[in-house]
């Protein structure tokens, strides 16, 4: 049900959320620009949702990316956190419950739902495809709020672990630990924000 809803053509952005993907689309160009970073080296890699696809399509349209091309890949692991049945369609304040539990007990599902530790799992896998497919690229992600502040959570901590892991998939399996996915929304995104993370 979760894809289905979020699949549907009619969640695709409105005109105020295409103004702000042309703008953070311009942001990233100048970006590119300031750090002589190629557009033919920059990859998009999207959550297959209709928003995350629109954006996409957005973005790359400012940087004059072929969207159905090489550069630009649909990624399932970047998909929305689903927060269960009891809070699928319903307005974002009732994310605050989920959010207390998270704070808990990340590793906890909501009835139904992801607990964040189900989705920094599912997000060291994309990552891993990530570093495998496009090594040496700049690298969009453009996917959804929780799912990015998780994304950047497991990143961040890492980063931080130190050179006894050799690889990015081993410093993630490390950090995937409760005191470091329950401070998840320390990194808390605004709508259409571009952030660096690596």
């Amino acid at each position: 049900m979760r894809e289905e809803n979020g699949t549907r053509p009619e969640y695709q952005l409105a005109p105020e959320g295409v103004s702000q993907a042309q703008l953070a689309g311009q942001l990233f160009q100048k970006v590119l620009e300031e750090n002589n970073i190629p557009i033919d080296s920059v990859h998009i890699c999207y959550s297959p949702f209709s928003r995350t696809t629109h954006t996409a399509q957005v973005v790359a349209s400012v940087l004059n990316i072929q969207f159905e091309g090489a550069q630009c890949k649909v990624m399932e692991n970047l998909r929305e956190r689903f927060f269960g049945p009891s809070y699928e369609l319903l307005s974002h304040d009732k994310y605050h419950d989920i959010w207390a539990l998270d704070g808990k007990d990340p590793l906890t599902r909501p009835e139904g739902g992801e607990s964040v530790d189900d989705v920094a799992c599912r997000l060291a896998e994309a990552i891993a495809t990530m570093e495998s497919q496009f090594q040496g690229c700049a690298i969009l992600v453009v996917s959804h709020g929780d799912t990015l502040q998780i994304l950047q959570t497991i990143l961040n901590a890492a980063l931080d672990t130190g050179s006894s892991y050799s690889d990015l998939a081993s410093r993630i399996q490390a950090v995937r630990t409760p005191p470091v996915l329950s401070q998840h929304r320390k990194f808390s995104l605004q709508t259409a924000e571009l952030r660096a993370i690596i």
